[in-house]
């Protein structure tokens, strides 16, 4: 183990969470004493991974490179995927790099550590439904999101063929899951189906000739967020052409259907899973204390039991301070966390003698939902006055969109962030409005 001097902090994750941890630290303390590992060369704001995959967005303009960022903020940025930990000499293990043919980038590395921070996210839970893993697509990461839109382009195309031969042809898509990530999706998934026309595909009309159906197993879809806001959503969905079906667990995925609980089939050439999260399997292989999803269990500090080893964000079941509950997995949560745990890391770094570990309190500032490019729903909780306030609109579609702004504002800092957004907006103006290559 190293002395203060040159205390090493290592991420694992290099999430929305992780990569901001990663940032401050670095920009702080330097290369020497703020590691990252990741298995991607890019990050992209997860909860945009829906607009990947309808097509509205391009991850090759949208995606900021690892090592361009580790160069700006300060610390090392290390490819690969972790494989393992020694825990008593405290060194993460990560995978070699391999080439898509199979030619070695990267070996093999041990990495050495004095304080492990585990930010690895979360990956959609299938619940072992039959056929899930089969046939179904999750939007865990730019490469699913990427194969998602891939599909969706062969499928849209096909079906314009067909239609030559067979007038009443229906692309069915089915969405598992009525969470934030199930209803985006539906939502820009009508945006990118609106904007084909322009692209020479006439002969499928949205909403006669492509159809969609979320599922979701519970009575309402949004079931963790204010009632109203899952009601606003809902018809907004249903306005524009969704078919929505509550209280419909899937029993089981086939090639070309979706099948509930009851027998009754529901047609889908292409099937998007967004119905529950677990945690990545190699944490319940590391010895450390896992809950019945593998998510690693922490303190009021986000410790684990090791006290080399923090955890935090979707990976982590932290205690929710007063709820009697333990915190949900959302980006909001990440964020303030990876703030709360920047002191933590500073003393460890800087030697400082420890003091008394504070607890974390999260607070809830509300949600908001994606519902179309002009359309959004949202509650946000009143900082002051302790009321719910409901906004719904443009309104809501702007400040969701505030929200990745001030995502990149934390990892690049309020100039850049500025002339980042400059950009992209004149870019939008000549880039295509779908992508569809």
């Amino acid at each position: 183990m190293t002395d203060n001097r040159t205390h090493r902090v290592v991420i694992v994750g290099g999430g929305a969470g992780g990569l901001e941890l990663a940032c401050k630290l670095g920009r702080k303390f330097g290369p020497r004493h703020v590691a990252l590992i990741d298995k991607d060369g890019d990050h992209i704001w997860k909860p945009s991974l829906h607009e990947v995959a309808a097509g509205t967005l391009d991850i090759h303009r949208e995606g900021l490179s690892y090592f361009m960022l580790a160069r700006d903020c300060g610390f090392t940025f290390i490819l690969g995927e972790l494989s393992g930990l020694d825990r008593e000499s405290r060194i993460a293990q990560v995978n070699a790099v391999l080439s898509d043919t199979r030619q070695e980038i990267f070996p093999a590395r041990e990495i050495p550590y004095d304080t492990l921070v585990l930010a690895v996210g979360s990956k959609s839970n299938f619940f072992n439904t039959p056929g899930a893993a089969e046939f179904a697509i999750a939007l865990d990461s730019t490469a699913e999101a990427e194969r998602f839109r891939l599909r969706l382009l062969h499928e849209i195309v096909a079906a314009s063929r067909r239609k030559d031969q067979d007038p009443d042809h229906v692309l069915h898509i089915g969405i598992v899951g009525g969470g934030a990530t199930g209803v985006e999706l539906a939502a820009e998934l009508l945006e990118a189906f609106s904007d084909s026309v322009f692209y020479g595909l006439h002969a499928l009309q949205p909403g006669k000739d492509i159809r969609i159906i979320l599922l979701e197993g519970g009575e309402r879809i949004l079931s963790a967020l204010p009632e109203k806001m899952s009601a606003a959503a809902q018809q907004l969905l249903i306005d524009r052409g969704v078919a929505v079906k509550t209280s419909v667990r899937v029993a089981a995925v086939e090639a070309d259907a979706l099948v509930d609980g009851e027998g009754h089939r529901y047609p889908a050439q292409l099937c998007v899973w967004a119905a529950g999260i677990k945690a990545p399997e190699l944490l319940a292989q590391l010895g450390l204390e896992t809950n019945r999803i593998g998510q690693v269990v922490v303190d009021g500090s986000l410790r684990t039991a090791d006290p080399a080893i923090f955890a935090f964000g979707d990976c982590a079941q932290a205690p929710w301070a007063g709820a009697g509950r333990s915190l949900p997995a959302r980006a909001q949560v990440a964020h303030q966390q990876a703030n709360f745990l920047l002191d933590a890391m500073r003393d460890r770094i800087s030697g400082a003698a420890p003091s008394k570990p504070r607890e974390f309190r999260f607070r809830d500032y509300g949600s908001l939902v994606s519902v179309g490019h002009n359309r959004g729903v949202g509650s946000l909780m009143g900082v002051l006055s302790g009321k719910n306030w409901f906004v719904e609109g443009m309104l809501a579609r702007l400040m969701y969109m505030s929200l990745h702004l001030m995502h990149h504002r934390a990892v690049l800092g309020p100039l850049r962030t500025g002339l980042l957004a400059i950009g992209r907006l004149l870019l939008k103006r000549s880039a295509p409005r779908v992508k569809l290559h």
